[in-house]
C-alpha cells in the first residue's frame, strides 16, 4: 500500500490529474452514506483533518513547510468535507420532503417522540434531525420554513449548493 501511495501522489502527474483521482477514487469512499451522518464537533474535526491531510499529501506539503490550512484550500479550490456532507444532508432532506405524505421516511420528519421516550444508553447524543436543524440554522431557516422551501426543487438545490461553495 505504501508503495502504491508513493507511486501516485509523488509521481510526475499534474496537480489537476491528482485532484481528479482524489475526487473520483477517494472522496466517494470517504463520503459513502454521509448524508445520514449525525456528526459531533469532534467527528467534524476528524473528518476535516483527514481531508486536509490527504490534500497536503497531494500537494506534497509537509508540516515543516509552515503552510496554513486556508492556503492549502485556496490552492486546491475545494470545499471541506463537512461542507460537502452538509450539502448532501440538505439534498436528502429536500428529497424526503417531496416524498408522498404516507411514506415512512417522510412521516419521520414530522414525528413527535413520546414524552416518556429516552435514548438508550450508549447511543449517540446527536441525532440526524438535530444535525439537520443546525444546518438549517446556518441558512437562517427553521424546519417549517425549510419544508416549504424544499417543495420548490430548483430553489432548494440552489440553497443547498450555496453553502458548499464556501
Amino acid at each position: 500500500m505504501k508503495k502504491s501511495d508513493n507511486c501516485i501522489w509523488k509521481s510526475r502527474l499534474s496537480l489537476s490529474t491528482k485532484l481528479k483521482l482524489y475526487n473520483v477514487c477517494i472522496l466517494p469512499i470517504m463520503l459513502y452514506g454521509s448524508e445520514c451522518w449525525a456528526l459531533s464537533k469532534a467527528d467534524t474535526r476528524k473528518v476535516d483533518a483527514l481531508d486536509q491531510w490527504c490534500l497536503r499529501r497531494i500537494l506534497d506539503i509537509r508540516w515543516y513547510h509552515r503552510v496554513s490550512n486556508c492556503e492549502v484550500r485556496r490552492l486546491i479550490e475545494q470545499p471541506p468535507l463537512t461542507t460537502v456532507t452538509q450539502k448532501r444532508r440538505l439534498m436528502l432532506f429536500g428529497h424526503l420532503v417531496r416524498m408522498d405524505e404516507s411514506a415512512d421516511a417522510r412521516r419521520i420528519l414530522t414525528a413527535v417522540p413520546q414524552s416518556e421516550w429516552r435514548r438508550p444508553v450508549g447511543r449517540p447524543c446527536t441525532s440526524w434531525m438535530a444535525t439537520l436543524k443546525n444546518d438549517l440554522a446556518r441558512h437562517n431557516l427553521i424546519l417549517d420554513d425549510a419544508i416549504e422551501l424544499a417543495m420548490d426543487k430548483p430553489l432548494w438545490r440552489l440553497l443547498a449548493a450555496s453553502r458548499a461553495t464556501h
